[in-house]
């Protein structure tokens, strides 16, 4: 506040406090006899106190000094000040007696007076002092915080710190990128500069923490604000998207640490539901794999079109349990079956399929672990192969209408095991798609983030530890989408599906995986290369530097769905197809022996021509520590 309004609303409260003491005077002095006190016509009495107070509190520079820094020297000042205000008044009122202009007043009145107005004065002071002491007792311990947006939802989230007693944060400052609000106060904050000065402002206001409060900004502009605030030290917290915040008001507890979803810099994806309920409502749908991450997660986002029974089928009891239990409390209406199953079992897989008759069938169960199935290559045939080529059997035997395969962009030009395997359930698919009614497709994507066994859980538990991270290869990168979105667009693909088609999910740019084990850290609130290490340990058994997500040969074709395209089928051999399947299948029967291993590989590269197994090329490596520059 400038000083000419502190001294105006200074004066105007001690005009009150003086008005006040004068009546408190009169009514002790004259045993609260309001007809006595008329005779003094007090109003007159009133206004002269605070004319002669006021201007001397004025003359003597009282207002200028702030009340929070008020001291003993100060509360001298305004007590010799206003005993040499209210003596003056005295002595003016005297004279006009003795010159018979006014009526005599008693001295006990005046000295009355002045007690009330020294009490009131000071003490207003000394309880203020005392009000924002106490103030900045609750506040000092908060963390100093600078909040990037001074719209709407930055004011919501300025106030909701500074008058929430669970808030731990301090509002100090806004960023802004609207030139117009440059150098302005918003809520009482100055808006000192936009994105480009986060660095420099960071540093001179000693700020500790970051709130991006945007929650209509794209992906896009979130991740360019986010990779300016990780030069920093400071930790970074989010608003959530608009569209999450349901009630429109905003909390402290809706102020949530930047998670690794918000960096991926690609809008949500948008389904056409009406295409998704026509084949999902009032349907039997079975989903196999329905514990694990993508799996469950189809579970819940087909739960919500309410089909007529959801089948939950995967040979991991607790994690169909969970997942029974969770749809039950998220969809209490939701018939669902829970079943405990083995693909590989084909008599118990054809049983569940003659018995519950499911419309539509999604098949997420595999192995997809590519280092364990390079080691264990019997496993990776029996489940991804064979447990597929049983499921899809059944599924046409029972007349299903749609069957979705989740595939992998490992089943591309493979280097493991696992990608083989993948490949070749694709041609299944493709293959069965000529036989019966069904429609067969497969879905093809890269990773998805915080499913089990994946990058982010092991990044985030070595992070627990304390380090170091270890990656693979510097130059190592992935494609990425959340569970989420890969499990929306598998639903949508199967909408699209007319038969036969490989389609492929608009997996935006790939990521770095040396990038994302840096965010992660900064995203602890760590330092790379200071609090948690990070090493290079080298290339592993059937891994790619890069994935791809088709061959050059497969070409790509659009669909209604911008995020969604089909890859040109390939030419293959059915019965080929089948002949080395039989002989895959001779082996994993049996166990496998190194011997065995050799032969799987081989047989795997003629039924899939673009794998090159890296098995038995072993890349001698040394642990090498990343040397990570702060910005």
């Amino acid at each position: 506040m400038s000083y000419r309004k502190r001294r105006f609303w200074l004066s105007l409260s001690d005009a009150g406090i003086i008005s006040l003491a004068v009546w408190l005077a009169c009514l002790v002095r004259f045993d609260f006899s309001f007809t006595s006190i008329s005779e003094y016509q007090p109003m007159y009495l009133m206004i002269g106190h605070v004319l002669f107070v006021v201007t001397g509190m004025h003359f003597a520079q009282l207002y200028r000094p702030v009340f929070r820094y008020v001291s003993v020297r100060e509360l001298v000042s305004i007590i010799l000040a206003t005993s040499f205000s209210v003596l003056a008044l005295y002595l003016v009122l005297k004279m006009t007696y003795l010159l018979g202009w006014s009526i005599r007043f008693p001295t006990s009145l005046f000295l009355m007076t002045l007690a009330f107005v020294l009490l009131g004065m000071t003490g207003s002071r000394f309880v203020w002092k005392w009000w924002y002491e106490e103030r900045e007792k609750r506040t000092q311990d908060r963390r100093r915080t600078l909040i990037i947006g001074a719209g709407s939802a930055g004011v919501l989230v300025a106030r909701e710190m500074k008058t929430s007693p669970l808030s731990e944060l301090r509002p100090v400052a806004f960023i802004d990128d609207e030139p117009s609000k440059q150098n302005l106060r918003v809520y009482g904050l100055p808006v000192v500069g936009n994105r480009a000065d986060i660095a420099r402002v960071v540093q001179r206001l000693s700020i500790s923490d970051i709130v991006i409060a945007m929650p209509s900004a794209s992906r896009q502009t979130i991740k360019e604000i986010f990779d300016i605030c990780k030069t920093t030290r400071a930790s970074v917290k989010i608003l959530p998207h608009v569209a999450d915040i349901i009630s429109g008001k905003i909390t402290m507890n809706m102020i949530r640490d930047v998670a690794l979803e918000d960096l991926l810099g690609r809008e949500p994806v948008q389904v056409n539901l009406e295409e998704i309920t026509g084949y999902l409502r009032q349907q039997v749908v079975l989903v196999t794999g329905a514990g694990g991450s993508i799996g469950s997660e189809l579970c819940r986002q087909i739960a919500r079109f309410g089909p007529r029974k959801l089948l939950l089928l995967g040979n991991e009891e607790n994690g169909i349990f969970e997942m029974s239990l969770e749809l039950s409390r998220l969809f209490p209406e939701q018939e669902t079956v829970s079943l405990i199953a083995d693909i590989r079992d084909r008599q118990r897989i054809a049983s569940i399929m003659h018995e519950y008759r499911p419309a539509v069938v999604f098949h997420a169960a595999a192995h997809k672990h590519v280092p364990l199935m390079e080691n264990n290559p019997c496993e990776a045939l029996k489940n991804n192969i064979l447990g597929t080529k049983n499921v899809a059997e059944c599924a046409l035997e029972t007349s299903v209408s749609h069957f979705i395969l989740i595939s992998t962009d490992k089943a591309v030009n493979p280097t493991s095991v696992m990608g083989a395997t993948k490949r070749i359930a694709e041609l299944l698919i493709q293959g069965y798609n000529h036989f019966g009614l069904t429609r067969f497709a497969a879905v093809r994507f890269g990773n998805v983030l915080g499913s089990r066994g994946s990058v982010v859980p092991v990044f985030l538990n070595q992070i627990r530890a304390g380090g170091p991270i270890t990656i693979t290869h510097p130059d190592m990168e992935r494609f990425f989408m959340t569970i989420p979105e890969a499990a929306q667009l598998v639903i949508q693909a199967g909408a699209l599906a007319q038969g036969g088609e490989i389609f492929i999910l608009d997996m935006g740019k790939p990521v770095k995986i040396v990038d994302m084990a840096l965010d992660l850290i900064r995203l602890a609130g760590l330092e790379p290369g200071k609090d948690i290490p990070v090493v290079f340990t080298g290339i592993r058994s059937g891994e790619k530097l890069y994935e791809e997500i088709l061959t050059e040969e497969e070409g790509l074709s659009s669909t209604c769905h911008n995020r969604i395209f089909i890859g040109k089928p390939l030419d293959f051999s059915w019965n080929e197809l089948l002949a080395g399947i039989a002989r895959l299948e001779q082996i994993a029967d049996k166990g496998a022996t190194m011997e065995d291993k050799q032969s799987i590989i081989e047989i795997l590269q003629g039924i899939v021509p673009g794998y090159q197994s890296t098995s038995y090329v072993k890349e001698e490596s040394t642990p090498v520590p990343y040397q990570v520059a702060i910005g």
